[in-house]
């Protein structure tokens, strides 16, 4: 991805971080999506447990694509190489799932008093 690849360039890193940001946006997203729909569909009130079932729910869409792209690796053999793009780095997984913890736990702190607000909700 050229962005990725102007970023690398940039700070003078060894590989190319675009990855990262999808998987930090894949724990933005989701996160905020789980919220909307806890708060509309079942008893919770904003709090404590909204935020980490919507955590949980953001960690769980990205363990599940994680669980794809191993699915994927074991279908296609070596060439999976190319469409995984850890770029060598082993803790390329971990990384990903932390980065998308990261994201849901930042959609929450930067967008709950607005979504909130938005819902007519009080804390």
């Amino acid at each position: 991805m050229p962005l990725g690849n102007w970023f690398r360039d940039w700070f003078d890193l060894a590989r190319n971080h675009y990855d990262r940001l999808g998987h930090f946006a894949q724990g933005f997203v989701p996160a905020i999506l789980a919220r909307e729909l806890l708060l509309r569909k079942t008893g919770l009130k904003p709090g404590g447990w909204l935020f980490y079932l919507c955590v949980s729910c953001a960690l769980a869409f990205s363990a599940f694509f994680e669980m794809i792209e191993w699915w994927s690796a074991l279908i296609m053999g070596g060439a999976a190489d190319a469409f995984l793009a850890t770029q060598g780095d082993i803790w390329d997984k971990q990384w990903d799932m932390f980065l998308a913890m990261c994201g849901a736990i930042l959609s929450q702190l930067l967008l709950s008093r607005l979504h909130d607000r938005e819902l007519g909700l009080s804390r």
